[in-house]
């Protein structure tokens, strides 16, 4: 039987980067295979009629090419954690149905993945926790899930996709609160600057508690910006369209690797590395 997930819910939001994970396997499948995405889309009962009419538009396959380089560039940085930590905390921070943990599995590290109580109930149905893996209903901005997590071998956090939907001060207060808690301890996510944000927002802002757009999240100069909220944190980033690989795969147009110049120029779109 098939999992329903209802419209205008909170379960909902887990379906657009589901279905470009998905999307991104089929269009670029020597850059990115995401077999637990195809596997579950099968199994979930929801109209995909307006994302399978949206994923033939140009930009929605520049979408997907966005989200694979992302997943990528985060598992890249989640393996090279755990060559000197290989039992490590692997902690997906807002997982939705993501499975970059499992993909990271080394056979000893622990996986947690953390969202809200409705996703983690989906998640729950259609990726129940395996083998040193706990799935953990909570909001990342209560800090009571820190005591969740095992970090004895160290921990490694990931968020992907995450950040753009917090308000400044939001980060820097889990930041702040992870350096202290998790010291050795490693955070990475995207980010972008200020104009890609506004363009990020267009989707949102309107249902948002916050009119004003720069109240959220967004960093230009990563090292500079954020190292200057507290002393402990050393930071650097690199562009996540082009910062781990060059692109130069046939499956992706000149027109792509571009945009993705662009993107990783112009709209500082970037993996940002926190260690603690």
């Amino acid at each position: 039987m098939k999992y329903k997930i209802e419209k205008n819910t909170v379960q909902e939001t887990l379906i657009l980067p589901l279905y470009s994970r998905k999307l991104c396997s089929e269009l670029y499948p020597s850059i990115y295979h995401d077999e637990t995405s195809v596997r579950l889309i099968s199994q979930i009962d929801y109209n995909f009629s307006e994302a399978e009419k949206n994923s033939r538009s140009l930009m929605q396959r520049f979408g997907a090419l966005e989200v694979a380089m992302r997943q990528n560039d985060l598992a890249w940085e989640v393996r090279d954690y755990l060559k000197g930590h290989p039992k490590a905390a692997v902690v997906n921070l807002g997982c939705g149905l993501d499975s970059t943990g499992r993909a990271c599995d080394n056979g000893s590290c622990k996986i947690y993945n953390l969202d809200f109580p409705d996703v983690i109930t989906a998640r729950n149905e259609l990726l129940p926790a395996g083998e040193r893996e706990k799935n953990i209903p909570c909001n990342l901005n209560d800090t009571a899930w820190f005591g969740e997590i095992d970090a004895s071998g160290g921990a490694v956090f990931f968020a992907s996709g995450v950040f753009y939907y917090f308000l400044t001060g939001q980060v820097k207060a889990l930041v702040q609160g992870m350096a202290s808690a998790f010291p050795d301890g490693v955070l990475v996510f995207d980010a972008a600057n200020r104009t890609a944000v506004r363009m990020i927002a267009k989707t949102w802002l309107k249902s948002a508690q916050i009119k004003d757009v720069g109240a959220y999240f967004a960093v230009s100069d990563a090292p500079q910006e954020i190292g200057a909220w507290d002393s402990r944190l050393r930071v650097s980033s690199r562009g996540y369209m082009l910062g781990y690989t060059d692109l130069k795969d046939p499956s992706v147009s000149g027109f792509f690797r571009l945009l993705a110049k662009v993107g990783d120029g112009m709209m500082k779109m970037q993996i940002v590395k926190i260690n603690f």
